[in-house]
Order: structure tokens, then C-alpha cells, then sequence
């Protein structure tokens, strides 16, 4: 700069400098506004914050009021509960390298298109200092950026509704879990948290969620059983967090596919949307063959068109058939109006989703303030096992049955209404139906509803 003002005047470089000043101060006022936002939605400091043998780190659960070594769990790579500390080096496997480089993204440790699930979703301004990408999901991830409530969280007067007042997620609420999880686990219009069917041709795994089934499996902690234990962990039962996560489920996959940047791949439509095995069967043109498609009783489309999938639609309808019979009438006609307009037009298919949305969020509250009973867990699974049996035509139906009928069965145990050695009397109706839907490529329709009846027999004798 000196050089540039050689020769001239004090009064020249004074008016040079003023105007440098003017030049600076919206990079000044962008840089204030940047660092505002960052403390504003707080900074994701790293699971290395997280890791001391006083805090979450030690290697044994001896803990007084939380075990302290939540940090071992997260990290077992024998159990699924370390699956998200491997969710970026899964990035640099065979498998993600050929589905990156098959789509021309380079790297997968580096495609934004990967990371948005793969690792913590946080930008470069809001990353501390022991923040590392190849945590994967880390901590903040789910209980939300540290930056404001990391200090004080196990401060003497500390509480859970002081922690969750600075910035710490509410995960106890099943709409708030429901929203985090469904961001990877089923998809969002953030950046790099859809999977699309082009990911999926390229060698991505389908993907299905369950809400407590998963969060069961994802548990880094025991239960204490102290007051504040019982409000930051138990606020409800195992069927609520079902019964909300498959509303949730409902409503992601319409608000995706009804907002216009995701119901399309070019001149097709996204096929993520739609039921794989649907399009994906065995075809003959032999004069005998028989046909592998089933008409549906729920799914009033004609033979050819692409079913929307509706493995969450079935839950939530056998719930509702239980808990808000009224709501879930209204609900069942408002998801066959759907279907039928998804053989009809695009603007028709769109106004239809908003329709069954809508459907969907009334249930969804229904739900969260209804206290469910031993009864309406033993009548909502034979819903599910008995009650939905003709509309489990397609696999992703059927293994999202499984998955409720191991969650539900599994809710009465934990909630003493059933004992252990009871429900064990029906596990091997419940493995049999694993082992129905372990494989997609080998899936039967009318076996699998015949297995499903026996289960609901078996489930029935538990009364």
C-alpha cells in the first residue's frame, strides 16, 4: 500500500484510505453477520469435547447419574450402536468408491452428496477446533451444536430444560427425534441428504427406517431410573415413538415429493419415491407365466403404474384404526385419493399429497397425546399382523410389518405388560418373518401373508 501512495499528499491519502474503509466495512459487516449466524445456531465443537474419562469417555459404565462411557458405544464397531462413528470411513470402501465413481462424483470421502448423512452436517464456520470430519455422526449431530450448553450441561443446578433452552436437542420429544433422524434415514431437502434413484442404480442400499427399532438399536445408555433420567429418556413409551415415527415417515415423504425439487429426475420421475419391486420383478413371454404383481386393496392404481411406496401409510393406518378411528377413516380415503391421482397428473398427484400430509399431521398429534395402554399395543399389533395382511403385496410392506411386530412386542416387555419368557413363546413366529424378508429378491407375497396370520395367532395368546 505504501508503494501505491508514494508521492501523494496527507489530505490524497487520507481520502485513499477513507475510501479503503468504505470498501471494507460490508466485508466487516458480512463477516460480523457470518459470525453472528455461526453463534447463533451454536458451533459443533467435536465428540473430542465429549471424550474425558469424567465426561463420556471411560471405559467402564461407572458413572452416578449417566454411565460416562457413552463414547465406547458409540464407538463399537461389533454392535450397530457404533454405526455412526463408521458413517465416513464406509466413505473410502470398495463399495463407496464404485458408487461415487459411477456417478462422477470423485472421491466419496469428499462428495457433498455423500457427507450430508455420512458425516456431521455442520459448515466450516461452525466447526470448532476438535471438530474432524472422520468422526462421522458424531454427537452433535443429534443432540445439536455444543457450542452454548457443552460448559454448563453438568453444572450442579443444570437441567434438562435449561439444556435444551441452550441449544441441546429436545431427542426425548418423538417429533423432534422423528425430524433429526428422517434427515439421513429417510432423506431432506438439505444439501447432500437425499438419496436418489440414480444413487441407488449406482449401488446405493435401499433405504427403510423405523423409528424405535432403530433408536433401540442406536442407544448409548442404560436407564438410571432417577426423576431426571425418567424425563430425559422415558417420557413415553416404545408404541408412541413407533406409532410418531411412522406419521413422520408419512410426512417427509410427501413434503419431498410434493415441493417440485425432488419428484423429478429429468424427463422421468424420481423413482426413490416408489415401490422398488414394483418395476424390479421377473417378466416372462411365455403364454403360461404368471404374473409377480398383485393388485393391492389400499392402492386403487391400474397395472403398469408405479405404486408410491406405502410401507409407512399401512402402519400408521393400523394405528389410527386403533387410537383415532375417525382420523384414520379420514386418513385412509385421503391416502387412496392419492394413489389414484398418481395415475392421473402430476398437479393432481401434488394437491392430493398436501391432502394426505395434512391427514398425517393430525394423527401425528393425535398420537402424541394419547397415553397408550397394554390394550391398544396388543390391538394395534394384530392390526399390523392380522388386520393389514392383504396389503402386504410388496417387500418393503412386509419387512416394515416385521419391524413394528419386533418393536411392538418388544414395547410390552419393556413396559412390564408382557413378561420376557412369554414373549419369548413368540419369537419364532417373529424370526420366521425375518427370514421372509431377508431377501428382497426372493420375496413371496402369499407365504409371507400365511406367516404373518400365524404370528398374529400366536401374538393373540400373549392376552
Amino acid at each position: 500500500m505504501g508503494d501505491c501512495l508514494a508521492g501523494t499528499t496527507l489530505g490524497e491519502r487520507i481520502q485513499a484510505y477513507s475510501l479503503l474503509l468504505l470498501l471494507a466495512i460490508p466485508l466487516i459487516f458480512m463477516a460480523l453477520q457470518t459470525s453472528q449466524a455461526a453463534e447463533q445456531s451454536g458451533i459443533h465443537e467435536g465428540v473430542a469435547t465429549c471424550g474425558g474419562s469424567t465426561c463420556h469417555g471411560r471405559l467402564a459404565p461407572t458413572g452416578k447419574d449417566v454411565r460416562q462411557n457413552e463414547l465406547i458405544t458409540w464407538q463399537d464397531t461389533t454392535s450397530a450402536a457404533g454405526d455412526h462413528s463408521k458413517a465416513w470411513q464406509v466413505l473410502r470402501s470398495a463399495r463407496a468408491q464404485g458408487i461415487t465413481a459411477r456417478l462422477g462424483l470423485g472421491p466419496a470421502q469428499n462428495a457433498q452428496a455423500c457427507l450430508g448423512c455420512h458425516s456431521e452436517p455442520a459448515p466450516e464456520a461452525m466447526r470448532g477446533k476438535s471438530f474432524q470430519i472422520s468422526d462421522g455422526v458424531g454427537c452433535e449431530a443429534c443432540h445439536g451444536a455444543s457450542s452454548a450448553w457443552l460448559g454448563n450441561h453438568d453444572a450442579v443446578d443444570a437441567t434438562h430444560a435449561s439444556n435444551v433452552a441452550s441449544g441441546m436437542v429436545a431427542l426425548e420429544d418423538p417429533k423432534t427425534r422423528a425430524n433429526v433422524c428422517l434427515d439421513c434415514h429417510f432423506g431432506s431437502a438439505k444439501q447432500g441428504q437425499f438419496v436418489t434413484h440414480k444413487m441407488m442404480a449406482a449401488g446405493h442400499p435401499q433405504v427403510s427406517f423405523e423409528l424405535d427399532l432403530y433408536s433401540a438399536l442406536q442407544r448409548h445408555y442404560n436407564f438410571y431410573g432417577n426423576a431426571d433420567d425418567a424425563k430425559r429418556k422415558i417420557p413415553s413409551s416404545g408404541i408412541k415413538f413407533w406409532a410418531v415415527g411412522q406419521e413422520m415417515a408419512v410426512e417427509r415423504a410427501l413434503t419431498l415429493y410434493g415441493d417440485g425439487d425432488h419428484n423429478h429426475e429429468g424427463a422421468f420421475p424420481e423413482f426413490y419415491f416408489f415401490d422398488c419391486q414394483s418395476c424390479h420383478r421377473r417378466f416372462s413371454s411365455e403364454p403360461g407365466a404368471q404374473l409377480t404383481a398383485e393388485a393391492n386393496p389400499a392402492r386403487p392404481v391400474p397395472p403398469g403404474t408405479p405404486p408410491f411406496d406405502d410401507e409407512n401409510m399401512i402402519m400408521l393406518s393400523a394405528a389410527a384404526r386403533v387410537t383415532a378411528p375417525e382420523t384414520g377413516a379420514r386418513f385412509d380415503a385421503a391416502a387412496k385419493s392419492f394413489h389414484t391421482a398418481m395415475a392421473q397428473d402430476p398437479g393432481a398427484a401434488k394437491a392430493a399429497a398436501a391432502e394426505l400430509a395434512g391427514a398425517a399431521r393430525d394423527l401425528a398429534n393425535s398420537f402424541a397425546a394419547h397415553n397408550f395402554t397394554r390394550a391398544d399395543t396388543f390391538a394395534i399389533l394384530d392390526a399390523v399382523l392380522s388386520g393389514a395382511a392383504a396389503r402386504y403385496t410388496d417387500y418393503t410392506g412386509g419387512s416394515q410389518a416385521v419391524m413394528a411386530a419386533d418393536t411392538l412386542l418388544n414395547s410390552l416387555v419393556a413396559m412390564g405388560q408382557v413378561s420376557r419368557a412369554n414373549a419369548e413363546s413368540v419369537r419364532p413366529d417373529i424370526n420366521r418373518l425375518y427370514a421372509a424378508v431377508h431377501d428382497s429378491n426372493n420375496w413371496h407375497p402369499a407365504e409371507f401373508r400365511g406367516a404373518i396370520q400365524n404370528a398374529a395367532a400366536a401374538v393373540r395368546k400373549l392376552q
